[in-house]
């Protein structure tokens, strides 16, 4: 499967650049592109969009780790479910299980055997359900069909919550206390040349400060009503808690991104001293040219340093536009890595993608790039809590869940990465 995977992104990859490099001889010589071109460049697009989370897996393993355990607690509560409502039935499980046994054997056996070759019991099995079935028409609600109900499905259809990965792109602290405080370097001294026997006066310079990170509160309150926990098909207090959990991680992923700092975490793409590199064009990442110019300015106006562990940060629709933004050489800055066991890259490096991040525009910034592990710190101080509360609602029958949790996020070293401006 993962050889099929690879095969599919090397062969559209290359598709795709034949059909862009079409698409922009056309627009030189004609002015716009054939819509036939273009129309088949974005299937295209749509095709590697879709092979893109394969390439995530890869470049965000703990995330995929989690979410492995995510699978296995929901089945855990799935067959939790299975088994209360058996538990339920007034027929006795080795009762039931024997009939269909005897009724699924004598199916079989009569489609292979014959039916007047297969047992006296499973001849009977049949003969009572044909019976039923005969007596009691579904057709008809008076006759049978209100004991017939359409199936129902104990699973509740949800749209996908997008939820943000930079809790593995960044730094992550465990703390005891409402804040935890780091020694800051905030000044250096500057060596001196000398001569054999002048005289050496003092290099001041060298100062520290201390940078602290508070931690702020997030909370959820649902109140729900005590005969619909007692009633509903579903285990609706761990229907509640998991929702908290995915909500808090919306919340705990856009905060990180753009957060204030006011009773929330300060967010990277916020934060002063963060520094930027302007694209090249008004609205888009790419430059006038079209070409991706703006995008290799950001990358090496970093210091080399924070290269090394370095990736980009910016959301799907933008990772389509750098998909077709080349360098000065007229080779494609997105590149393919699956075929290698790698994560597919940008000038060579990974990236991820994050939701939270904004969408191109006139003075927008939808990319950021830099050793984020190094330059941003999440602190954890509270875990989710549950307080199950059936006293403050009891006149109304309600029961009251309040969730909350406790984490601060901070820049702290503003210099580890950089952010483009969509800007000329």
């Amino acid at each position: 499967m993962a050889d099929s995977a690879i095969e599919k992104v090397m062969t559209a990859f290359e598709e795709f650049k034949s059909t862009n490099d079409a698409r922009l001889t056309q627009i030189e010589k004609k002015g716009a592109a054939d819509p036939v071109t273009a129309e088949k460049l974005g299937r295209i697009e749509t095709d590697l969009s879709k092979l893109e989370d394969i390439n995530q897996k890869l470049t965000a393993a703990a995330l995929e780790a989690k979410k492995e355990r995510d699978h296995v607690d929901e089945l855990e509560a799935k067959l939790n479910r299975l088994s209360l409502a058996a538990a339920n039935d007034n027929v006795r499980q080795d009762e039931v299980k024997s009939r269909s046994n005897t009724w699924a054997r004598a199916v079989v056996g009569a489609i292979t055997r014959g039916e007047m070759n297969i047992s006296a019991d499973q001849q009977k099995a049949l003969a009572d359900v044909t019976a039923e079935y005969k007596a009691m028409s579904v057709g008809n609600d008076t006759t049978g069909g209100y004991l017939a109900p359409a199936e129902y499905v104990r699973e509740i259809i949800k749209g996908v919550t997008e939820l943000s990965p930079v809790r593995s792109m960044v730094r992550v602290r465990q703390t005891s206390s409402k804040a935890i405080m780091i020694p800051k370097r905030t000044g250096q001294f500057s060596a001196r040349w000398t001569a054999e026997q002048a005289t050496r006066t003092e290099t001041d310079g060298l100062r520290y400060g201390m940078w602290e990170i508070p931690t702020h509160e997030l909370y959820a309150l649902v109140d729900i009503s005590e005969q619909n926990l007692e009633d509903s098909a579903f285990d609706m207090e761990a229907e509640i808690r998991l929702e908290a959990g995915e909500q808090f991680a919306v919340a705990e992923g856009a905060a990180v991104v753009s957060g204030d700092g006011n009773g929330k975490p300060e967010g990277w793409m916020t934060a002063s001293g963060v520094g930027e590199n302007n694209s090249g064009s008004a609205t888009t990442i790419a430059d006038a040219d079209g070409q991706a110019n703006g995008l290799l300015t950001l990358k090496h106006a970093l210091k080399t340093a924070y290269t090394r562990n370095a990736v980009w940060a910016l959301n799907r629709t933008t990772l389509g536009s750098v998909r077709r933004l080349k360098d000065a050489d007229k080779g494609y800055v997105w590149q393919p890595g699956l075929a290698l066991g790698k994560p597919n890259t940008i000038d060579g490096d990974p990236y991820v993608e994050v939701p939270d991040m904004p969408n191109e525009g006139a003075g927008a910034f939808p990319i950021a790039y830099g050793d984020f592990q190094r330059g941003y710190t999440l602190v954890d101080r509270i875990q989710m809590s549950m307080l199950r509360d059936p006293y403050t609602q009891a006149t109304v029958g309600n029961i009251r869940f309040m969730f909350r949790r406790r984490l601060g996020g901070q820049v702290t070293l503003a210099e580890a990465f950089r952010k483009l401006k969509c800007a000329a």
